[in-house]
């Protein structure tokens, strides 16, 4: 594992979008997709850094605050919201860690796959996903 760095509220904001981008990719989010990111937060994501940590948990759970909150209050447009992330790790190259990057495609397919396996809107997005986090 790679040195351990806490990151910013504003990091996972960002995951927030695309893991939203990921579930909205065939212009309907369901509450199995939103599950999975719950449980993948639950699960993986508080692990890593947290060692009780008030703050760093607050600012994990901002993934799962803002795709409520896309969910709730914004269109259906998930190009917006990959192209929000794309920009963001474009100009933060430093935060994506190996690591990293395989915690957020693990998490981007399990959410693709929630509801009734991968589609070929979800199937393109993960792929550019994948293509990105290569750069």
């Amino acid at each position: 594992m790679e040195t351990k760095q806490k990151l910013s509220p504003q990091f996972y904001q960002n995951l927030g979008k695309l893991f939203y981008a990921i579930a909205a990719a065939d212009k309907q989010v369901r509450n199995e997709e939103f599950d999975t990111l719950k449980d993948l937060v639950k699960q993986q994501w508080l692990g890593i850094n947290s060692d009780g940590d008030e703050y760093y948990n607050n600012a994990v759970h901002q993934m799962i605050n803002v795709f409520k909150w896309l969910n709730k209050n914004e269109k259906l447009n998930a190009k917006i919201y990959f192209d929000d992330f794309v920009n963001y790790k474009n100009e933060h190259q430093n935060l994506f860690t190996d690591d990293n990057k395989k915690l957020i495609l693990k998490t981007a397919h399990a959410i693709a796959i929630s509801f009734s396996g991968l589609n070929k809107s979800e199937l393109m997005m993960l792929a550019k996903l994948d293509m990105e986090l290569k750069k």
